[in-house]
């Protein structure tokens, strides 16, 4: 057997298994599980969690003037009496104002406790407490254009992901001929007026009490600047106003209307809490919000864009006989 080289030492039995161990092909990395499709977060929420979603749009003037600007769009866009839905409806926040006076509504959402607290908060001046239906927005079991009105609110096509088409889609479906169609989505992080935002909330105030057309060619002439982004929700789905047009003009629908939500002074609770104080001052504020808001060089960065479109009428008598001729 020979020897060893002088200064050599014998292989351990520990080295010769680390050399085996080396020679072995490594593991391959553990899998990733991709993540769960973000609207799932919804189907099973608690009560306290229903109730909070509720209450995301009150309690603050900056909350109030989220919600405020949101009603009034739907009031201007109530359609008529028949029957309305409003997808992905949570807790019913803008329930109570999708369709007009008189409508029969369906809430429908992917969470029973949503539904439950909805029921709870219903507002009987609203009319009858609607009808609600535990089912996912993209296969309501409802039968296809019977609704004058279809609202897909409070972010139900960006929490869809990457079936947010699929969910518009699904709601236009519904719609009766000459329907009203609302839709919000979330193209950006938002804006704010530069004007506003370096004056003191007191002169804010102030100068809100001025007439609407003294107001706006200052506080467009000085420009707005985005908002710092917060996190979204991973596979959150951000359409612009673009994107649903498309699809609106696809299916051969009007556009009527379009509103960029809070441009002026967005979720700045300094100043919107010191126009809240003044009532001229916060009707001042609602009108600037909408004057700008209906800009469409304010869209693409909108952390909220309501879009409202009307489906075609149904052909009458004349249109429909064709021409013989």
């Amino acid at each position: 057997m020979p020897g060893r080289r002088r200064g050599e030492r014998a292989a351990r039995p520990s080295d010769r298994a680390a050399a085996v161990a080396d020679a072995r092909p490594s593991p391959a990395p553990p899998r990733e599980r991709a993540p769960p499709p973000v609207h799932t977060r919804f189907i099973g929420l608690d009560e306290y969690r229903a109730e909070r979603e509720w209450r995301r749009l009150e309690g603050t003037p900056v909350r109030e003037l989220f919600r405020e600007l949101r009603r009034r769009f739907l009031e201007r866009h109530a359609g008529g009496t028949g029957w309305a839905v409003d997808l992905g409806a949570g807790p019913g926040r803008f329930s109570p104002w999708v369709g007009g006076p008189g409508a029969r509504r369906v809430l429908v959402d992917l969470s029973r406790s949503m539904l439950v607290e909805a029921t709870r908060r219903w507002d009987s001046a609203a009319g009858p407490l609607p009808d609600r239906l535990l089912a996912d927005a993209i296969r309501p079991p409802l039968g296809p254009g019977r609704f004058t009105v279809v609202a897909m609110l409070g972010n139900v096509v960006g929490f869809a992901g990457s079936r947010a088409n699929a969910v518009l889609e699904a709601g236009i479906a519904l719609a009766a001929p000459g329907a009203t169609v609302v839709v919000e989505v979330a193209p950006g992080p938002g804006e704010r007026s530069r004007y506003l935002g370096r004056l003191p909330p007191g002169a804010v105030r102030r100068l809100l009490r001025a007439p609407l057309n003294a107001i706006r060619p200052r506080v467009e002439r000085e420009g707005f600047r985005s908002v710092p982004p917060s996190p979204d929700h991973a596979g959150f789905a951000r359409l612009s106003g673009a994107d649903v047009r498309a699809v609106f003009d696809r299916h051969g629908i009007e556009l009527l209307d379009s509103l960029a939500i809070a441009p002026a002074l967005g979720a700045d609770a300094d100043r919107v809490s010191a126009a809240r104080g003044d009532p001229l001052a916060w009707h001042r504020l609602l009108e600037l919000e909408e004057a700008i808001g209906r800009s469409a060089a304010r869209h693409g960065r909108a952390a909220a864009l309501l879009l409202a479109g009307r489906t075609s009428p149904r052909p009458g008598p004349a249109e429909g006989a064709g021409n013989s001729s």
